[in-house]
């Protein structure tokens, strides 16, 4: 399914918690770029990684899965930063341990549409091959900064 600017707007605006799957600890690792990012955005950004699990990470215990973060953190997004072919068993786990599952995002490459159609059909946004750092910055006029043109016009000066 194509997903429009303002249902990933919406999605963006309605995201508190995060869990960051594949978020590796290396800071020049895209993942750990985007989920710096995203937690400075203001959102809880929870890492799983099961290589190091118990650590800390951008200020949170890492988790070796979704099914071990404790259900009061309210997961509302899941971004995967996990080859495509893993994504499945990432869907299934997600669907069943976060009842406050709102969006799963796989990143830039990642698309699995047997497991997008799994969570669509459960009432979850589902969205592929992007990342929500390059989509938050290019819709709410960070880009523009950068010398990009966003296609987004605002009167706020940047």
């Amino acid at each position: 399914m194509d997903i429009s600017d303002d249902q990933l707007r919406a999605t963006l605006k309605r995201t508190r918690v995060i869990a960051c799957v594949g978020l590796s600890m290396d800071p020049v690792r895209p993942s750990y770029f985007v989920a710096r990012y995203l937690g400075l955005k203001g959102y809880r950004v929870i890492p799983v990684n099961p290589g190091h699990s118990g650590k800390m990470l951008l200020g949170e215990v890492i988790y070796p899965n979704l099914a071990s973060i404790p259900s009061e953190a309210c997961v509302d997004f899941v971004d995967i930063f996990r080859r495509s072919e893993f994504v499945p068993e990432i869907v299934d786990e997600a669907l069943a341990n976060l009842p406050n599952l709102k969006t799963i995002w796989m990143q830039i490459g990642v698309e699995n549409t047997q497991a997008a159609a799994k969570a669509e059909s459960a009432g979850i946004t589902v969205i592929q091959n992007r990342c929500p750092k390059i989509e938050y910055q290019r819709l709410f006029g960070e880009l523009r900064m950068g010398g990009f043109n966003t296609g987004v016009i605002s009167s706020r000066l940047g």
